[in-house]
């Protein structure tokens, strides 16, 4: 995986079910539904076909998942992905559906 800052690291469906379980805190979705989650977006670079895809689709892909599952969730997890840093941040990615 290709992060941000163009450093390169395996990846790890740990990092993504640890995100998820933080985005859906308190919310009505089990264990369980998490991992299909995770086996989705891992399924979905694999079926890329290339030896390294970057943060940024990965973040996509979990972003959609959880957009269509649980807008708190979804939200919950926008916030650290896109990095919003106020109010204005979280009002625009609600206003256009960013993710």
């Amino acid at each position: 995986m290709i992060k941000r800052d163009g450093r390169r690291e395996p990846f790890e469906n740990m990092k993504i079910k640890k995100g998820l379980i933080r985005a859906f805190e308190k919310r009505p979705v089990s264990i369980d539904h998490i991992d299909e989650i995770v086996e989705q977006v891992e399924r979905e670079m694999l079926n890329k076909q290339r030896e390294e895809v970057s943060s940024k689709e990965i973040g996509g892909a979990v972003s959609r998942r959880l957009k269509a599952i649980d807008k708190v969730a979804w939200l919950r997890f926008a916030s650290v992905y896109f990095e919003f840093d106020d109010l204005g941040d979280f009002e625009k990615a609600i206003g256009n559906g960013k993710g």
